[in-house]
């Protein structure tokens, strides 16, 4: 546990970013302890993280990406490996939520967009 507690630590700039960016839905501690308590994974690179999570709906079971940060080539080559481990859960599929700009990233990986989210704050 003291290795990924250290993984965590490092990457902590990337995941702050990384939750401001992305709509402060969640802050640091509920990070950590989702990836603690294996609710949450931590794919850490040299130069970047990125947390996902299954969601199991009732016609799927998803590896959702909702938080990355760091240099955009560490997290777009985590992806063949999260596909991977995804399936090994029993996953079917993935999805991300993040800013538009993913879309043409992972464009040539066979991401395609399904849905928008829009946001109102009140």
């Amino acid at each position: 546990m003291e290795g990924i507690n250290e993984e965590i630590l490092r990457c902590k700039p990337w995941i702050m970013s990384a939750i401001k960016e992305g709509g402060d839905t969640h802050n640091f501690i509920d990070i950590v302890d989702g990836i603690v308590s294996g609710h949450m994974q931590l794919w850490p690179g040299k130069d970047g993280c990125a947390v996902t999570e299954i969601v199991i709906y009732p016609n799927r079971k998803v590896l959702h990406v909702f938080l990355a940060g760091g240099k955009l080539e560490q997290i777009t080559n985590m992806h063949d490996d999260a596909v991977k481990w995804g399936k090994q859960q029993g996953c079917d599929s993935m999805s991300l939520s993040g800013r538009p700009g993913w879309k043409k990233i992972l464009g040539d990986k066979g991401w395609k967009q399904i849905q928008i989210v829009l946001a109102k704050e009140f």
